[in-house]
């Protein structure tokens, strides 16, 4: 039954007319079985028996309420009751909540897919963009940030050493490990061993220089360097740190916000360096002409957990082709923070 239980009896008078322009009469509405009843008020006698499922509202105001009992119908009933003009809303209500509806499940997949979707894009966008922006900048706005990034790391690990003939062996053994595209920087204090930034800026802490017999220690550790920033790009480990916003200012309009790398520099010495497989780094040391041996005691002067580098030193028992730098280099490369 469509009709509900509480509205079995209910009744109420209207006006109706059975065509356009036939004369509108007063008449007494009822609920029937799955029907609304219009009658005669004075006889009772049943005038016409309207479907409510397909019974239509039609456009007009709240109160009288105008029907029909279908779109294209001349038939037309006017009630102002407003139990009667509810109750007729309700079990509409009803019918189509009963009615099957098969997008329903076609959009709740959709909305479920679509939600999948924003939810990896809120975890995965930001770091897309941030790789996306640093494999798009160009080398000289790497550098320049990456001279920024060396700048805030002097609170930390102190001013780069200025000793000019230091300098000069420094822009000379860059040149001889990596080629002209780059710089070596040696500071006093915060960095034991190396750290490399954007625009393929190396650090060196100043022991590497001081503290070592030969060149060789300083060179390996250029190459490791420069392999760990093969593995894990530093400007995308700078623009995660500047954050989200910062980093889709320096895609937009080639520039980061003032303050953007403000502690980088901190949070460059207090990550892992990515791990360099041994056999890539001899590899370097081979193509470079430079003797890993030197290097691998540095590191460990047990030579136990380095003794891959020291066993395939691709100059072992031979001299080098080139040095690494020549005395006079290695003189001011050591003196380099003297001055």
């Amino acid at each position: 039954m469509t009709a509900l239980q509480e509205y079995q009896r209910l009744e109420c008078t209207g006006l109706w007319r059975d065509g356009p322009e036939a004369q509108r009469r007063e008449v007494i509405v009822s609920f029937g079985d799955a029907t609304l009843v219009i009658s005669e008020t004075r006889s009772g006698r049943a005038l016409a028996h309207w479907s409510l499922p397909a019974t239509v509202r039609l456009p007009g105001p709240a109160l009288p309420a105008r029907f029909a009992p279908a779109m294209d119908a001349e038939e037309e009933l006017e009630i102002d009751d407003e139990a009667m003009v509810a109750a007729i809303a309700k079990v509409h209500q009803l019918i189509e909540a009963r009615r099957p509806h098969p997008g329903r499940l076609r959009r709740a997949l959709l909305g479920g897919a679509l939600a999948a979707v924003a939810g990896a894009l809120v975890f995965l966008m930001p770091d897309a963009l941030v790789r996306h922006t640093a494999a798009s900048l160009p080398f000289a706005k790497r550098q320049e940030i990456g001279r920024a990034v060396l700048a805030d790391l002097a609170r930390l690990a102190g001013t780069p050493c200025a000793s000019p003939e230091g300098q000069e062996a420094l822009a000379r053994l860059h040149e001889r490990l990596l080629g002209p595209a780059g710089e070596i920087f040696v500071v006093p204090d915060g960095i034991a061993r190396s750290l490399v930034l954007p625009g393929g800026i190396i650090v060196l802490g100043r022991a590497l220089v001081e503290g070592a017999d030969t060149p060789e220690v300083a060179a390996g550790e250029v190459l490791a360097a420069d392999l760990a920033a093969a593995v894990e790009d530093p400007l995308v480990t700078v623009l995660r740190h500047a954050g989200l916003r910062a980093t889709f200012t320096l895609l937009t309009t080639g520039d980061l916000p003032q303050g953007a790398v403000a502690g980088a520099g901190e949070t460059l010495l207090g990550g892992e360096r990515p791990m360099v497989a041994e056999q890539a780094l001899i590899d370097r040391f081979a193509a470079a002409g430079v003797a890993s041996s030197p290097y691998a005691y540095a590191l460990d002067p047990s030579g136990e957990s380095v003794l891959t580098l020291i066993e395939a030193d691709p100059l072992r028992g031979r001299s080098p082709e080139r040095p690494v730098l020549d005395d006079t280099d290695w003189v001011a490369l050591q003196g380099v923070c003297a001055g």
